[in-house]
């Protein structure tokens, strides 16, 4: 019977991580041992509970009502692990989390690090990246997302805070322009885009009535915020830019806001993690942390 428990942990873990991979890696066990437990579980049972592809794994009616079944005592052992370990003040564990690159000079890196100094016993392994990484293929436990969300919190994901945008250009690029007052105005200037939003168009508001969102044409497109910033600040043209980025150089008189009287949509922040992570944990510990430390 032991046997056969660790068994089901372990296919638990697997379904969780969505590989033998991310399951080997999170119980230090190689791939190959992961899927053996997982053979001699289904040859114990008689039925097959997992599907397996070159690319992915998915369970089977038989796999979907095993881990009905066993899902909350395995909660409630993992949530009684994380309870001792919580009141000893030192969880141990691996969290894997992936964040936005533009993010690093953003305050939620001085989250990051206060998370890191107050649990010791927690090793953080971060990817910092404008390239899209998927919870479960990429073996990720957390994944802060950036984005115009219409949505309210769920179940697996949370808002953490707002980034103002603006619309920015280098002193030397507006030198010797007309002054302009309507976006609409700015249609043939040189535009820089931000390669994973590029379907996402300006759209200022200068007040509740009044609203323009416009269609330029880019004359480059880069993958990563900062870039963008940087050849803006270089003289490329237009760009916008979470304004975290920019102050500094705004206020060297080197870049200036173009159109301040004009509003653009703020991007949200928000932390996603996998459907069925456990309630109780690293997760839920991580983002209690991140969130409380985040001003309103």
């Amino acid at each position: 019977m032991l046997e056969q428990l660790r068994q089901v942990a372990i296919f638990a873990k697997t379904v969780e991580h969505g590989s033998f991979r991310g399951a080997a890696r999170e119980l230090r066990l190689s791939p190959s041992v992961v899927s053996h437990h997982i053979s001699q579980l289904e040859e114990h049972l008689g039925v097959a509970l997992l599907y397996r592809s070159t690319r992915k794994l998915a369970m089977t009616r038989d796999g979907e009502q095993l881990l009905a079944s066993t899902s909350p005592m395995l909660e409630a052992i993992e949530g009684a692990f994380s309870n001792l370990s919580s009141s000893a003040d030192r969880p141990i564990g691996e969290l894997h989390v992936t964040t936005p690159s533009v993010l690093i000079q953003s305050h939620l890196t001085d989250l990051l690090a206060l998370f890191s100094m107050k649990y010791p016993g927690i090793k953080l392994f971060l990817d910092y990246s404008d390239v899209r990484q998927d919870l479960i293929d990429d073996g990720y436990d957390i994944a802060i997302r950036m984005g115009i969300r219409k949505t309210k919190n769920t179940a697996v994901e949370r808002k953490l805070f707002q980034v103002k945008r603006c619309l920015i250009a280098s002193r030397s690029y507006l030198k010797g322009r007309q002054k302009v007052t309507n976006p609409e105005e700015l249609m043939s200037w040189d535009w820089l885009e931000l390669a994973p939003v590029q379907h996402i168009k300006p759209n200022f508001r200068k007040s509740k009535s009044e609203s323009v969102t416009i269609k330029p044409k880019a004359h480059i497109t880069a993958n990563d915020a900062l870039a963008l910033f940087r050849l803006a600040y270089s003289g490329a043209g237009l760009a916008v830019v979470p304004k975290f980025l920019v102050e500094d150089a705004v206020a060297a008189g080197a870049v200036e806001y173009v159109l301040p009287e004009w509003e653009l949509a703020p991007i949200e922040v928000f932390a996603a993690w996998p459907s069925n992570a456990p309630k109780h944990g690293l997760i839920k510990l991580f983002l209690s942390e991140i969130s409380s430390g985040v001003s309103p």
